[in-house]
């Protein structure tokens, strides 16, 4: 992930009140009481907050992000509002601070597409997860492959569009990790970024238990 970039669009929005989704990953999330989630690509933490909230104090929620003004603005809401049971970690998406099959769902929000290497990210989503574990994930695909002259340019990618892959590329990443069954939760009509289209769509998937028992 080209964290300089991402870092620096990221502080500068901290405090501002614009919108950073293009999906709503928290609005088909179905947590439970006691679960334990994360967020990938936190922002701000409004979303770790209101899952914080369903889960209750028997169980927990990460926010993960690269943006530091983000955290730092999602820890003072947290303290603010007296919530214990999360936590604000800064890290990149392709390696997180979390142990092997330890959490019941995974939400994220246009984030993925900064990274530069997505089968890491989702590899790391499929480690993460429980067995019968589930994620839903809102992103952004392109409807063609992104020119050169924006995916290499660290600005464009930093704005949520040139980091995209196609849709067919998109779900074979998905497949290679693990998850072997995508559901399609919704799906956005293309629209134009820079001299290509790009969509958006919000995506599901379980970490299904492979154990053989004789």
């Amino acid at each position: 992930m080209n964290t300089i970039e991402i870092e620096k669009r990221y502080n500068e929005l901290a405090q501002d009140n614009c919108c950073l989704s293009c999906g709503g990953a928290i609005n088909y999330s179905k947590v439970q009481k006691g679960d334990i989630c994360v967020d990938l690509g936190c922002g701000r933490g409004s979303d770790v907050m209101k899952m914080a909230m369903e889960v209750g104090t028997s169980g927990y929620v990460y926010g993960i992000d690269i943006s530091e003004g983000m955290l730092e603005k999602a820890r003072k809401t947290a303290d603010k509002l007296k919530v214990k049971h999360v936590s604000f970690i800064r890290s990149a998406l392709e390696s997180l601070p979390l142990k092997n099959n330890s959490v019941d769902i995974v939400i994220s929000n246009c984030t993925i597409n900064h990274s530069f290497d997505k089968q890491a990210v989702w590899n790391e989503i499929y480690r993460i997860l429980k067995a019968g574990g589930r994620f839903v994930v809102s992103d952004i695909y392109a409807l063609e492959i992104v020119p050169a002259k924006y995916r290499n340019d660290p600005v464009a990618v930093a704005e949520c569009w040139a980091g995209a892959i196609q849709r067919d590329d998109y779900m074979n990443v998905l497949q290679k990790a693990g998850f072997k069954t995508i559901e399609i939760l919704e799906e956005s009509t293309p629209y134009q970024k820079g001299e290509i289209e790009v969509a958006s769509f919000t995506i599901a998937s379980q970490k299904v238990n492979t154990c053989c028992c004789s």
